[in-house]
């Protein structure tokens, strides 16, 4: 199922239909008929209204929804807008499986059993708005998975317990991006640099993950006080699991005060009163193995000594 290539099948044109049938001669009411009905046909045909068994479609809209699917529905309608898969058991989406469908602008996947998905997924998803893949498996969202989905205005990734890394790169090019939730995940850390390229990111929902608030945190938390235009809806949720300093603290409530140790910088006289230290232990501990010597020879000699006044 994974190396299932999809691909789109021209179905003909309704000039072509019309070239290969006969010429019946005159005119006549019931060869209109019947011309109109295949052209009727064929031009259903073409705008791609066949819907997947236990799907309904109606108006660009199709709802595969809570049907307990464990793959996804071949041969949608060419026209799709909006395709829910949402509250079924999908591990997997094939390769390619959305590139005939040029009209897509909402993709539900939430609540599935996804993994991954596969690499140049969104490749042709030029209009996609809306993606949501809440409530799956997935571990990690790698470099370029958005690619060409340059249209993407909202993105969610909450509650995939095992998400323990955004690649710096994951949502290159997303311009148009306005919300981004990224809550009840396994995040510790999530780089900066993943973040900084979306110049249109209004909401990020970031609670509910076991965040290390160490010094590698302080750039992230600086940019989202600084860039960030509201950004409260889950600011109590998120917190602090480490280090034990700050554990069960509010993430933003951590301020520039709280990273000050990251940039302590040592002064010369720092150093060489470290190396006066080290050098003074150094002398000390020669002392004492000296004295130590010193005092087990002198046993050794006195044990001796009385063993032979005892003969």
């Amino acid at each position: 199922m994974g190396s299932l290539q999809y691909c789109c099948c021209q179905l003909p044109k309704m000039g072509d239909t019309w070239a290969q049938l006969p010429w019946p001669g005159p005119p006549h009411p019931a060869l209109l008929l019947v011309f109109f009905l295949l052209a009727a046909g064929v031009m259903q045909s073409d705008a791609g209204t066949s819907c997947p068994v236990l799907c309904t479609c109606r108006n660009q809209v199709v709802d595969c929804s809570s049907q307990r699917l464990f793959s996804v529905p071949p041969d949608l309608p060419m026209d799709t807008r909006n395709l829910s898969l949402a509250h079924n058991r999908i591990a997997a989406v094939p390769p390619g499986y959305l590139t005939c469908y040029m009209e897509l602008r909402v993709l539900d996947l939430r609540n599935n059993s996804l993994m991954e998905l596969p690499q140049g997924l969104f490749l042709h998803a030029k209009r996609l708005a809306h993606l949501d893949l809440s409530y799956n498996n997935l571990s990690h969202v790698p470099a370029d998975m958005f690619r060409e989905a340059h249209g993407l205005v909202h993105i969610d990734l909450s509650h995939n317990p095992w998400l323990r890394r955004v690649h710096p790169q994951a949502f290159q090019g997303l311009v148009h991006l306005r919300d981004l939730d990224l809550s009840y995940g396994g995040l510790a850390f999530l780089s900066l640099e993943a973040l900084e390229g979306l110049p249109g990111l209004v909401t990020l929902q970031i609670g509910g993950n076991p965040w290390v608030c160490g010094c590698t945190m302080e750039p992230l938390l600086k940019w989202l006080r600084n860039r960030i235009q509201r950004c409260t809806a889950d600011s109590q949720l998120a917190e602090c699991r480490g280090p034990p300093e700050v554990e069960g603290a509010p993430l933003f409530s951590l301020t520039e005060e709280s990273f000050k140790a990251c940039h302590l910088t040592l002064t010369l006289d720092d150093y060489l009163f470290i190396a006066f230290v080290g050098f003074v232990v150094s002398i000390a501990s020669v002392a004492t193995n000296f004295l130590l010597g010193i005092t087990a020879n002198c046993c050794h000699r006195w044990s001796k000594a009385s063993e032979e006044e005892e003969i």
